[in-house]
């Protein structure tokens, strides 16, 4: 269902900032055009449509820099593992009622294109049966195709999601080899990693213990899958470009910003 159908499409965004990173420390406090990271992330949630967008974070920095911009923020505990049991303390703090939509951006992501997040709240308010949603976009490359740190996702023929993993899938049995391996063309897909929940699954998935695939592959969403959540995938052909995790991302971020 496009946006056109969905007039009165209603979600909120929360953006889990924590001032801790090991390969860039203070990344979401870091400077891009005289304002911080968080603040770009900020503008794309804004620019999505969503009834309301708030900051959580458990330091005070970025609690003073986010209301500093016009930003709501919402302190949150810092023995959270993960940005999504962030997400969901937030939810709780809020009271929001099982049904609503919350779409988890992440602290690092300022060149997220806004309709993204809209799409990604709109496959969950067009399919009453979806837990969670999330988006994938073709892969063109094999050299991306291999890559671990670029997540792959494979799905049923309604969209949702079968599996994820920083394995090469699906493999061609036929032609590759591991010398010379093939792109599977038009069944290889990244995944992006930005989420909408209602907040009833939310909470559920949040209160569920880590699973053993989520251990071997480090891929949170895995969780999920193993506990029969269903996840709608949606695709897009206009992928964000890199978050914020290194020196080289940041200037790669600022140029970008400044073509615009």
């Amino acid at each position: 269902m496009n946006d056109a159908m969905m007039p009165s499409l209603k979600f909120k965004v929360v953006i889990p900032a924590r001032l801790g990173s090991t390969r860039l420390p203070g990344k979401v406090l870091r400077e891009l055009h005289g304002r911080p990271v968080i603040a770009h992330v900020w503008d794309a949630a804004r620019a999505s449509g969503a009834e309301q967008v708030l900051i959580a974070t458990d330091d005070e920095k970025v609690a003073v820099a986010a209301r500093g911009f016009g930003a709501e923020v919402r302190m949150t505990s810092s023995s959270h593992n993960s940005g999504t049991d962030r997400v969901n303390e937030v939810a709780r703090i809020e009271g929001w009622a099982d049904e609503v939509i919350v779409v988890n951006l992440q602290g690092d992501e300022p060149l997220m294109p806004p309709a993204l997040l809209r799409q990604a709240a709109a496959l969950l308010a067009d399919d009453p049966i979806a837990d969670l949603a999330t988006l994938a976009h073709p892969l063109h490359s094999v050299e991306e195709f291999l890559n671990p740190n670029v997540v792959k996702v494979v799905a049923d023929r309604r969209h949702y999601a079968l599996y994820f993993s920083r394995a090469p899938i699906p493999w061609k049995r036929d032609g590759a080899t591991r010398d010379k391996p093939l792109l599977p063309e038009g069944l290889a897909y990244r995944h992006i990693g930005l989420y909408a929940y209602r907040s009833g699954r939310l909470a559920e998935f949040s209160a569920l213990p880590p699973a053993p695939l989520e251990d071997c592959e480090a891929l949170e969403q895995l969780r999920a899958l193993a506990n029969g959540l269903r996840i709608k995938l949606g695709f897009t052909d206009n992928p964000p470009p890199r978050g914020v995790d290194t020196e080289e991302d940041l200037a790669f971020v600022s140029a970008a910003l400044s073509r615009r």
